[in-house]
């Protein structure tokens, strides 16, 4: 197709991004005690995880690239407030709490640094311990997330897309909630169906394209 071709960089953004998000996932670390975790995988995976939850969210946006309904732009607002909370969650309790481990480790006496592990771990703004009912910057980014996903799914059912890739949109989106994880199952899930509806979407806009 034409229009595939013409627009590849920004496919390669509005798929790649996302889908590239998921595969990082599958190796996120499930820690039932931080100082037993792999710190160079963890750190590793929220390193990357810091550029791609945005590149995710930009994703997601330009799904609904010159729609200018309220939809639409619910949806641009919503996956800034996403962005915005799960970079700043993901970086206290994934980054700065892997950088705690391994000095930890490094002192020789890791036990002792296990409460300035903890408290940044169990806060309940930025924590990410289960132990936390609701860390409020993961519940924000979560929900925005799904507000954002849904609202791009009526924007562009409003267009003319049909209705199998926007439901995928719009479910795919509460994985992480149902989950409560970005790590396995939640994130995979959540970001490899974003992922797949986006690209069902662009073929569908490419193929209409086409035909004009």
């Amino acid at each position: 197709m034409k229009a595939l071709g013409h627009r590849f960089p920004q496919i390669l953004l509005v798929v790649g991004a996302p889908l590239l998000l998921a595969v990082v996932e599958l190796f996120h670390p499930h820690p039932d005690d931080l100082l037993g975790v792999d710190a160079r995988t963890w750190l590793v995976v929220h390193y990357a995880q810091i550029p791609l939850f945005p590149l995710s969210a930009i994703a997601m946006a330009l799904l609904v690239r010159g729609r200018e309904d309220i939809p639409a732009t619910l949806c641009r607002v919503a996956l800034f407030v996403f962005a915005a909370s799960y970079v700043a969650f993901d970086t206290a309790s994934g980054v700065v709490t892997g950088i705690l481990v391994n000095a930890a480790h490094a002192s020789g006496s890791p036990d002792a640094w296990r409460a300035a592990i903890d408290a940044v771990w169990t806060h309940p703004v930025v924590g990410g311990s289960p132990l936390v009912p609701a860390p409020f910057l993961a519940v924000l980014g979560s929900i925005a997330l799904s507000v954002g996903a849904v609202a791009a799914a009526v924007s562009l059912k409003r267009a003319g897309s049909s209705l199998t890739p926007v439901i995928v949109l719009a479910a795919s989106s509460f994985g992480i909630a149902v989950f409560k994880t970005h790590a396995w199952p939640g994130g995979p899930l959540t970001f490899g169906g974003l992922a797949a509806a986006a690209a069902w979407l662009e073929w569908e806009r490419a193929r209409k394209e086409d035909r004009q």
